[in-house]
């Protein structure tokens, strides 16, 4: 039972790692050449690659948000949830210090200047959206995107196409709101660049932490009591 939990665990960090250096290193070393959509696309394939790799382990969540969402819905239980988002956490964060590693390589590379593909808001980053608005996108998207995983991993769903659905949902939620937060929905996501990075995105971090979990509860509940319910027979 302990190999069990050991191998769901090892495969959210490593899917979690996968995810955060493959987005965040499209942006900070390839988003001068491939822009909003290159990243997006990067995300999202990073996502829809790791669930065909990991979702039979784990059920490839790589996001305490859908660790969250699944731990209200009843579909994961809390031992299992602790230790998914620890294993996210530190896999965000040690992906964060290797694309650190990878981009310093560069000598015109600054992490004051170019950063980690860290999320933040206000005058000084990408759109200069407001909190209200980072607050907003983070807790609305984050919610889409459950709704999205709940609906294609349900019995209803066509059988195998659920990693699809899931990567297309997160590249359109990326091309709305890269702008706005540079897109988290996922606490760990910004987690991990923000550890390293530190200043204003350590400090920012809260309303990344607390937005998506926040839309996490919100899908749970809307799917559970909304959505999710069988239509009654007329």
């Amino acid at each position: 039972m302990m190999s069990m939990s050991l191998n769901k665990y090892a495969a959210e960090l490593i899917g979690t790692f996968v995810l955060v250096l493959i987005g965040c290193g499209s942006a900070v070393i390839a988003g001068g050449q491939i822009g909003y959509l290159g990243i997006a696309l990067a995300f999202g394939f990073a996502v829809l690659s790791m669930v065909y790799a990991i979702g039979g382990i784990s059920g490839c969540h790589i996001n305490p948000a859908i660790t969250v969402a699944m731990l209200v819905a009843g579909k994961i239980k809390l031992k299992d949830a602790a230790g998914y988002m620890i294993s996210q956490c530190i896999g965000a964060i040690a992906a964060s210090a290797v694309l650190l590693v990878i981009a310093s390589g560069n000598p015109a590379y600054s992490l004051a200047v170019n950063g980690l593909g860290q999320n933040g808001y206000g005058p000084d980053y990408l759109g200069g959206y407001s909190l209200v608005a980072a607050l907003v996108a983070e807790v609305v998207l984050t919610m889409v995107f459950l709704l999205v995983i709940f609906g294609a991993t349900s019995k209803g769903a066509p059988s195998g196409f659920a990693g699809l659905a899931i990567g297309i949902s997160l590249v359109f939620i990326h091309l709305v709101s890269i702008p706005i937060t540079g897109t988290s929905v996922n606490p760990a996501r910004s987690l991990g660049p923000a550890v390293i990075a530190g200043g204003n995105a350590l400090a920012q971090l809260p309303v990344f932490i607390i937005a998506p979990l926040i839309g996490a509860v919100l899908a749970a509940l809307i799917w559970e009591y909304v959505l999710g319910k069988k239509p009654e027979k007329e």
